[in-house]
């Protein structure tokens, strides 16, 4: 048993377990009600798109937080892999979701949650890989940064969660936080392989392919 927990512990540390969290609940109140994560990109729903930039950027396990029509996109996309929550307040805006979202991942092993938001398709896996590469312990704070400036994704060590998830109310998601602790952030470039826009307005649908 010695042994066992000897060889665990180096291995723990060589290789943490970096879950994926994808929030998708939006409603997409400036796109005419359309939900976010059903609309198209590459011939499949967008959330799909960033399920996949999580999962080839080495994360795992993936849970994905939906909201505004959930069961239509349950349906609709192929989460096949992904833990699902729905929030049934995802009205109140981004907060609610993180914090259904690190919740769910307090009954696993995951060092780390890094979140991605489902309606960035400029961001996939290289951007990804990069920030899990950023872990260091169950307290690193890092995040992608474009030009210099902070964005998604963002990796939170499990450590963190519970000051998180106090902070995440409204719409600010951990914006808060990490505004109280940007000494702490590792920013990691990544304006080489990714753009940080949102599809938040219908002239964004222009992304889309």
């Amino acid at each position: 048993m010695v042994e066992d927990m000897a060889t665990d512990g180096p291995h723990r540390a060589k290789n943490p377990e970096v879950a994926g969290v994808l929030l998708a609940a939006g409603g997409g109140r400036r796109l005419g009600g359309r939900p976010k994560a059903l609309l198209a990109h590459r011939g499949r729903p967008l959330i799909e798109h960033a399920v996949r930039s999580l999962r080839n950027g080495g994360c795992g396990p993936l849970h994905v937080v939906l909201g505004a029509a959930a069961e239509e996109v349950r349906a609709r996309a192929d989460l096949t892999g992904c833990s699902v929550s729905v929030n049934p307040g995802w009205e109140e805006g981004m907060g609610s979701s993180l914090r259904l979202g690190l919740a769910a991942l307090t009954a696993t092993d995951a060092d780390a949650a890094l979140v991605l938001l489902v309606d960035q398709p400029g961001i996939g896996a290289e951007a990804v890989a990069r920030v899990r590469l950023a872990y260091s312990s169950r307290m690193s704070l890092a995040a992608a940064s474009y030009g210099g400036e902070r964005s998604h994704p963002v990796l939170f060590g499990a450590d963190r969660w519970p000051d998180i998830a106090a902070a995440a109310v409204g719409d600010q998601g951990a914006r808060s936080y990490l505004r109280e602790h940007r000494d702490a952030i590792t920013l990691v470039e990544c304006s080489d392989v990714a753009e940080a826009y949102d599809i938040d307005t219908s002239q964004d649908l222009k992304h889309l392919e």
